[in-house]
């Protein structure tokens, strides 16, 4: 059975979706009869937080960790909305309630208030692993542009004169901030809920600050439809849950969806919904409504350049992270992994610019180790890689500057000497056969690295390849030569001086 199936066949979400209905045909039968669709509005709260405290307890047993904690956090502000609504319910039945209110009295509001702070904070303070200090600074900047939007919001639409003004700029800005860290935490990758579960709960937040707007003016009596909306979001948040729970039972990993955005347009749209209330209030002419929505509207845009100067860091940072991981791929491409000489290819182009520069004063040398698979095959590989490493470090050591040592694979390397005529040639030579005479203590032993060397001076018009052919002859001359010899190869004759 596919997920969204086993969502629509569960018992638990067809009798809160039923419980729904049966509220929305008592608000318009009980439409002459306002006290009665009060009570009606607060004893159908009840069923649907008892709901949202124990779908929530049953996603924190199968979860662990933050995620586990959440759930538990979340388990206890569903608590804190059932006594204060249970408290409120009993009022409406004692107390001869107001004509058309569906606000709590200070108790219930105090438990609702309350509860609402604790699962905002709950959802902002979700961790995200590998999230630094900047990203942090970021999410809590978006966190306050959309409260300042939804306050401004709430400011032109909501507040009317004779109701409370901070009451009702603190629940549509709560509202819609708590939309707006559900989303977060959906975009994160690492919220502790899928995202079936979250949208329910961000709907919540939504059709909240949707009832806030709805409120009429002072004195006149609320439309059935209106109790019906803000009775609404007690079912969303309720279904929340629930859905994780049905999730559950057959996802082997039932919670975030692990999908991460690197970006937010969400201050972007609380700049927008600040400029909508701008020009919606400013035909009204200059009164509190204009005055809230500049200030408003300035403390987004300042909110906004500092996360752009956060973005900005960010980056900056990324772009030398970028530039030094080029570097690094260049290097990878151009040196020996092992050694940290230049490989083959580099080593080829080399010779080929230094042609290009000077063709007649440019020489190579090209080296092979003798009886190294003797040495890996006493000591093993990793005695092998230390003798070629201690190669390399003694050529450096023999070359001149400018000159470029290299590793071409296994045990051949070259030398490109630059502005360097044969007999120079041999004088480098002479100095590697010193350093390689020195032993070098490998896996406990000493060993000398004793090697064949090749040398070829280049001549005029000659290219790449034909000089590193005649040094590779020389080379393999030198080696057939038997120890104490190394060769130079020139054009028309052979002077035998092999090395090893």
């Amino acid at each position: 059975m596919g997920g969204a199936k086993r969502l629509r066949s569960d018992p638990l979400i067809g009798a809160a979706v039923a419980w729904m209905v049966i509220a929305a045909i008592l608000f318009f039968a009980l439409q002459s009869w306002t006290v009665w669709q009060v009570r009606t509005f607060w004893a159908f709260q009840l069923p649907l937080d008892a709901l949202f405290a124990y779908c929530s307890w049953r996603v924190s047993r199968i979860a662990t960790g933050p995620v586990r904690r959440f759930w538990l956090i979340l388990t206890g502000v569903s608590s804190s909305f059932l006594i204060g609504d249970t408290f409120q319910t009993v009022l409406t039945f004692v107390d001869e309630p107001g004509t058309w209110s569906t606000a709590g009295g200070a108790v219930q509001s105090t438990f609702f208030a309350g509860g609402l702070v604790v699962v905002v904070v709950a959802m902002l303070l979700h961790p995200h692993p590998g999230r630094s200090g900047r990203a942090r600074l970021a999410f809590w900047l978006d966190s306050a542009s959309v409260l300042v939007a939804g306050a401004v919001m709430a400011w032109c639409f909501a507040v009317r004169p004779g109701q409370a003004l901070f009451t009702t700029l603190g629940l549509a800005a709560a509202a819609i901030t708590a939309c707006f860290a559900a989303v977060k935490l959906i975009l994160s990758g690492n919220a502790p809920m899928r995202r079936s579960a979250a949208i329910s709960m961000m709907l919540a937040g939504a059709v909240t600050a949707i009832g806030v707007f709805m409120e009429p003016a002072a004195g006149a009596e609320l439309p059935p439809y209106v109790y019906l909306v803000r009775l609404m979001p007690s079912m969303l948040i309720a279904l929340g849950p629930r859905i994780q729970v049905t999730i559950a039972r057959f996802d082997p990993a039932p919670f975030a969806d692990r999908r991460r955005k690197p970006y937010s347009l969400l201050p972007y749209g609380a700049i927008a919904l600040a400029f909508v209330a701008l020009v919606v209030v400013m035909p009204q002419g200059v009164d509190f409504r204009l005055w809230g929505v500049v200030v408003g509207l300035g403390l987004i845009c300042a909110l906004v350049a500092g996360r752009q100067l956060v973005a900005f860091h960010d980056n900056t940072e990324l772009i030398e992270q970028l530039r030094e991981h080029e570097t690094r791929l260049r290097r990878q491409a151009l040196t020996d992994g092992l050694t940290g000489l230049a490989n083959r290819t580099h080593f080829h182009e080399q010779v080929e610019a230094a042609l290009a520069a000077d063709p007649v004063q440019t020489s190579v040398l090209l080296l092979d180790l003798d009886g190294f698979k003797q040495v890996n095959d006493t000591f093993g590989h990793a005695a092998g890689d230390e003798l070629l490493i201690s190669v390399a470090d003694k050529m450096r050591t023999a070359v001149r500057d400018g000159d470029l040592p290299a590793r071409f694979g296994g045990d051949e390397f070259g030398i490109l000497l630059r502005g360097c005529t044969g007999p120079e040639a041999e004088e480098t030579a002479q100095r590697l056969l010193d350093a390689l005479a020195e032993p070098v203590d490998v896996a406990g032993a000493p060993i000398t690295a004793n090697a064949s060397i090749g040398a070829a001076a280049a001549e005029p018009g000659e290219g790449v390849s034909a000089l590193i052919r005649r040094a590779d002859v020389a080379m393999y001359a030198a080696k057939s030569a038997g120890k104490g010899t190394w060769k130079r190869y020139d054009t028309g004759m052979e002077s035998v001086a092999s090395f090893h």
